[in-house]
């Protein structure tokens, strides 16, 4: 039924502005859509992430969007890094500067001003 549809992330956040400004300005997405109001979709890759306003942003406790970036995870994080992203560091899993790794995976979270969970790694 599903399988063959293309599906987008959705997340929610407090500020729209503030939200664009971080989506577009630290992450580098390309806006695709402004037109209705409190609502932002980005260009991701092939798909779309799609930004809106909401009393729930920031309640998710998991992750909310993962991008797999293969081998340009260690530029990707140092360039975040530089425009001032913090990452976060989870105790289970080998640490390696702002770096969790797995045997040959390499994994960074970090939160958008909301606090959503954001992923990268490297599968």
């Amino acid at each position: 039924m599903l399988k063959d549809k293309t599906s987008t992330a959705i997340v929610a956040v407090s500020d729209i502005a503030r939200a664009t400004a971080f989506y577009r300005d630290v992450l580098g997405l390309e806006i695709t859509d402004d037109s209705m109001g409190e609502v932002v979709v980005f260009r991701t890759g092939d798909t779309s992430l799609v930004v809106y306003r909401s009393e729930f942003a920031g309640t998710n406790k998991a992750n909310a969007v993962v991008w797999d970036v293969g081998d340009e995870i260690d530029t990707i994080v140092a360039d975040l890094a530089a425009k001032g992203v913090t990452f976060e560091h989870y105790d289970g899993i080998e640490l390696q500067g702002d770096i969790h790794v797995a045997g040959k995976m390499k994994m960074v979270w970090f939160k958008d001003p909301d606090g959503n969970i954001l992923h990268l790694n490297n599968m």
